[in-house]
């Protein structure tokens, strides 16, 4: 065989042996891209995604749309064809596996920890929205999770209400661990609570529930700290009573981005006229009681599905502006948001059409 022909050969066969090692050797990577978008002022599987009874309503027009991050499962692993693929590709992300399922997160854990934290979203957002029309909301701190094998097990539950430690009342959730942590590890801590079956009860009925039970509990030393910290083992939330029902429906979406476009979406049709002045409005960010706009993963796929589908303006998070910024997607304009406030401001000067001060993502921030 002459020397020209059994080198190409060998290179041949030596291309076909990489290509087929790329196919087949797997890498820690996984895929991000832009995922659906749906108008919560809007239909979704034939029904209205924000759904409202007890309180008057009015219609709205355009467009306040939620953003998704279509991502790989925990269980696929992607070969090597595929992460340069997705490297090249403009509207993908490659990140390393951990990256999206950190500590070998299997895929039924964080479908749940995305369902709690959507489900989370919801509730604040209605909060922020009622709170930002005055209307009041009934709160108080629960119990929100208990660890397996910690102090609190079997003698808290989730969904009890937390009416004081030790005898100093409870405001928020985060007096809870600076009230246990005045004691040291093998100390005892009185709970005062409200069971959990009372105050669904209590609820039910449309008033306050008034068994309450005390609970002690002998703290134990946290194990992620080199430090003498006292623990029972739970994790405090929020929870409220609303004057009146709201609903969101909106299945197979999850984690807690959608929390503005949430909040947004509701105080549209709890006030007259609308928004966004009939214009499409896109964005995301999570959002607390308070109205606090907070970052989300995923900014720049967001963007893409949002513009592809439409959008003219995108309200982003004051901390995803940079990353936003650095691949805006033609014919879309970044409005930066730190809080409910701003946002109702953009939308003010959007819909009146005097767009010239509009607070807009730069790759300075």
């Amino acid at each position: 065989m002459p020397r020209r022909t059994a080198t190409m050969l060998a290179s041949t066969l030596m291309l076909i042996a990489l290509l087929c090692a790329g196919v087949i050797i797997p890498v820690p990577y996984a895929e991000m891209s832009p995922g659906p978008t749906v108008n919560t002022l809007g239909e979704h599987d034939g029904e209205p995604v924000l759904q409202i009874s007890g309180r008057k309503t009015y219609a709205t027009t355009g467009n306040l749309n939620m953003t998704t991050v279509r991502v790989t499962s925990a269980d696929y692993r992607m070969n090597l064809v595929e992460a340069v693929y997705g490297w090249l590709a403009h509207d993908n992300k490659v990140v390393p596996h951990d990256t999206l399922y950190p500590d070998g997160k299997t895929e039924e854990q964080s479908t749940q920890e995305n369902a709690e934290e959507f489900s989370q979203s919801q509730e604040s957002a209605k909060v922020a929205a009622l709170e930002e029309l005055d209307i009041p909301v009934k709160s108080w701190v629960i119990v929100s999770t208990v660890v397996k094998d910690s102090p609190a097990e079997g003698k808290l539950h989730a969904g009890d209400v937390i009416k004081s430690v030790d005898g100093t009342a409870v405001k928020a959730p985060e007096d809870v661990a600076k009230l246990v942590t005045k004691h040291k590890p093998g100390e005892d801590v009185d709970f005062l609570i409200v069971p959990a079956k009372a105050q669904a009860a209590a609820e039910k009925a449309n008033r306050t529930a008034t068994e309450t039970d005390k609970v002690t509990i002998t703290t134990a030393k946290s194990d992620d700290s080199g430090e003498e910290r006292a623990i029972v083992g739970i994790s405090a939330g929020t929870d409220h009573t609303f004057p009146f029902t709201i609903d969101i429906k909106l299945a197979d979406v999850g984690g807690p981005s959608a929390g503005l476009m949430f909040a947004l979406g509701i105080y549209d049709k709890l006030t007259p006229g609308n928004l966004t002045g009939g214009r499409f409005v896109a964005g995301t960010g999570t959002i607390d009681d308070e109205g606090k706009v907070g970052p989300i993963g995923g900014i720049e796929m967001k963007t893409v599905g949002a513009r592809d589908k439409g959008a003219e303006y995108f309200l982003t998070p004051k901390d995803n502006c940079d990353a936003a910024a650095k691949d805006t997607p033609d014919g879309l304009t970044l409005v930066k948001v730190d809080t409910i406030d701003d946002a109702l401001g953009a939308l003010k000067d959007i819909r009146s059409g005097d767009t010239a001060d509009l607070p807009k993502c730069t790759t300075k921030g």
